[in-house]
Order: structure tokens, then sequence, then C-alpha cells
């Protein structure tokens, strides 16, 4: 599963909490799987950040005319 789809299926799930769509049978469920994708998102945007940095610490490897040396 993506970034995208996690956080789509949070939302999803937030949007029924608060519309009150979810029975109380059901909601122990739906906080569970929210639970689970808001660790998916988390570790995500960490990776990416991680690599992002990574990439911005790196020398820059292009001259001005960006071809490579």
């Amino acid at each position: 599963m993506n970034y995208t789809e996690a956080f789509d299926e949070l939302q999803t799930i937030v949007s029924e909490i608060e519309k009150g769509e979810i029975s109380v049978d059901e909601l122990s469920e739906k906080v569970k799987r929210a639970a689970q994708l808001i660790k998916i998102c988390r570790l995500k945007l960490t990776t990416t950040e991680e690599d992002v940095n990574k990439i911005l610490k790196e020398p820059d490897t292009a001259t001005d005319d960006g071809e490579t040396k």
C-alpha cells in the first residue's frame, strides 16, 4: 500500500466516524485499521524525509550546464 492509498482510506474512516456512519460494533475495528494506516503514513513520510536529506547531503555531481562531472 502506498502513502496516497493509506491516507485516502484513513480520511474515509475519519469521515465515517465524524458523520456517525459507523456502528459501535464497527468502531473498534475502524480505530484499529486507522492506527495501522497512520503507521504506514508515518513510515512513508519518515523514509521519504530520510531519502531527501540523503540526496541533499550528497555532493553536487552536476555542472552548471547540466552535464555530470
